[in-house]
Order: C-alpha cells, then sequence, then structure tokens
C-alpha cells in the first residue's frame, strides 16, 4: 500500500522543479498556471531564486507547493501509481490537499501565499523564535517548555521523529528552553533560521486571518484519505478541511503520529513528492521497514521507473 507524502517550508532550493519543466510538457503547464494564478512570475523564482527572496515565507509556501504539484503531475503521467493515503508536512497538507482533490491546484496557491503573509505578519520580526531539540522525547519536551515558559509562549511546535522535536514561542522562552535541554541530556539544542514560531499559538492572527479567506473556496469530495497534520489521523470528510486547515496554522505538526497511523493502516512505501528528502529522512526513523522514494527531478523520476515493484 502506498502513500504520497508532500514537504513543507525547509525544502525550498534554488532551481527546483527546473529540470523537470525542461522535459516534461505538463510540468511545465503546472509553472505556467501557478504564474497566472498568483499573478507574478513565481516559476523564475524557483528556478533562479534570488535565494533572499525565495526564503521569504510568502514566496517560499507556493513555490513549495508549485513545485510539489510540478513534481506529482509528472509521476501520475509517467507511471501507474496512485496512494491509499496522501499526507504533507505543514504546508505540504495544502499539496496533499490537491492531490486528493480536495483543493484546485489555483486555490491553494493562492492561500499558502496569503497564509505565508500572515504566518509572517502574526509576530514581528525578532519577538519569535523556533529551535530543534534532539535526543529529548514528547513528554520531556511538554515539560521542558512548561518550566521555560514563565510568562512567555514556548511550546512543541513539530513531532517530527523520535527524539526529534521542533519547539517555537518567544524568542527569550525558546532560548530558556534550548538551555534547559542541554542540562537535561539533549544531543542538540539549537535555534532554527526560520522567521516567525510557527505552529505556535502565537499565530494565532494568522488563522484568524485566514479563516475568511478559505471559507471562499470549494472543497470537493476526496479521492482518497488525507493524513492531518492536526489529528494525525485520515480525513476523507470535505467539510472538516477548513476547520483543519485553520487549526493546523496554531497547532503542532504530529508527524511521527501520522507516519505510525499509516503503517497500521497497512502503508508500506512512502512516495515523497516535491523538492528535497527531508521527509524520507524523517519517516525512515519512525518506520524503519519503510520502502522509500522520492521524485523531485529527472533522476529520482528515472530510478522510481526503473524499481522491479512499480
Amino acid at each position: 500500500m502506498d502513500a504520497f507524502v508532500f514537504p513543507g517550508q525547509g525544502s525550498q532550493y534554488q532551481g527546483m522543479g527546473k529540470d523537470l519543466s525542461e522535459n516534461f510538457k505538463i510540468a511545465q503547464l503546472v509553472y505556467e498556471e501557478a504564474n497566472d494564478s498568483l499573478g507574478f512570475d513565481i516559476k523564475a523564482l524557483c528556478f533562479s531564486g534570488p535565494e533572499d527572496a525565495l526564503k521569504l515565507t510568502a514566496n517560499t509556501q507556493p513555490a513549495i507547493l508549485a513545485t510539489s504539484i510540478a513534481a506529482l503531475r509528472v509521476l501520475q503521467a509517467e507511471t501507474n501509481l496512485s496512494p491509499s493515503f496522501v499526507a504533507g508536512h505543514s504546508l505540504g497538507e495544502y499539496s496533499a490537499l490537491v492531490a486528493a482533490g480536495a483543493l484546485t491546484f489555483a486555490d491553494a496557491l493562492r492561500i499558502v501565499r496569503k497564509r505565508g503573509t500572515y504566518m509572517q505578519e502574526a509576530v514581528p520580526f525578532g519577538v519569535g523564535a523556533m529551535a530543534a531539540i534532539l535526543g529529548v522525547e514528547g513528554d520531556a519536551i511538554v515539560e521542558l517548555c512548561e518550566q521555560a515558559a514563565a510568562d512567555e509562549v514556548v511550546a512543541p511546535a513539530n513531532f517530527n521523529s523520535p527524539g526529534q522535536i521542533v519547539i517555537a514561542g518567544h524568542t527569550a522562552a525558546v532560548k530558556r528552553a534550548i538551555e534547559l535541554a542541554k542540562e537535561r541530556g539533549a544531543k542538540r539544542a539549537m535555534l532554527l533560521p526560520v522567521s516567525a514560531p510557527f505552529h505556535s499559538i502565537l499565530m494565532a492572527p494568522a488563522a484568524q486571518r485566514l479563516l475568511p479567506e478559505l471559507n471562499l473556496i470549494t472543497v470537493s469530495p476526496l479521492t482518497c484519505p488525507v493524513i492531518t497534520n492536526v489529528e494525525a489521523l485520515p480525513n476523507d470528510d470535505e467539510s472538516k478541511v477548513i476547520e483543519l486547515l485553520v487549526k493546523q496554522v496554531c497547532a503542532p505538526v504530529r508527524w511521527d503520529e501520522s507516519i505510525l497511523k499509516m503503517k497500521d493502516l497497512g502503508v508500506t512505501r512512502y512516495i515523497e513528492i516535491g523538492p528535497g528528502k527531508v521527509l524520507s529522512g524523517l519517516i525512515k526513523r519512525i518506520d524503519r521497514a519503510a520502502t522509500l522514494k522520492n521524485i523531485g527531478d529527472v533522476p529520482s523520476l528515472e530510478k522510481i521507473q526503473g524499481s522491479s515493484d512499480i
């Protein structure tokens, strides 16, 4: 049983999707649609940068989404693969919803562009931060954050894999949590180069601004279940999609639980679709028996096509 998984922010790199677009008309058409939907040249940004512009959250999110859907369309055109489940890490959940037919590509692009803008504007630059904590498990992280918070906010933001958790909140509180984690034997505890405390309650203003935008779009019936970040459970009810996307802005990404749920449901192979292979690394630590493949460029597609099990 296969699952398609889609990366989130942090997977972007200059040149992503370029060779797919140069070699497959269907990928080229995806970028052309993205340019038309957004009203600016997202294709040029993906292919040529500059890096500083690509790293801006309002640009990063539609860029990764466009590249992920370009890779998806090529995979669908060149193989007979189809998923039993789809899932995405944070922003990647929008790509998953496009793959499941719940959102149109054009609607998803416009929403994630606004999502990125609202998330960036929710907290003034420097007020919030995120940190990766390696070697401390979930319950201990929660307790550690509670002790570090004082009268500020710091809490788990991404449960990525066993022993790899990202926290988010006010900068001073995050730094206190880093020091506590080091005192308690964390393998590593470090600030991340991000511009806002994503997936924390500090993102509430962004969630409030996003809701009316989401209410303007049509959500169609899903062709397969999406394992959602908020619940780490399969959702095939289109009436729940908007609510879950709004909650996702402030809620932690339960990626480890999502993979374990798909394993319980019978998934044995994961195909990461989009730029980079970050999710493949996480999945390998969660389910060591899983078969992992990815498509983000022509060489990775050729590896899939050359596999004996395809």
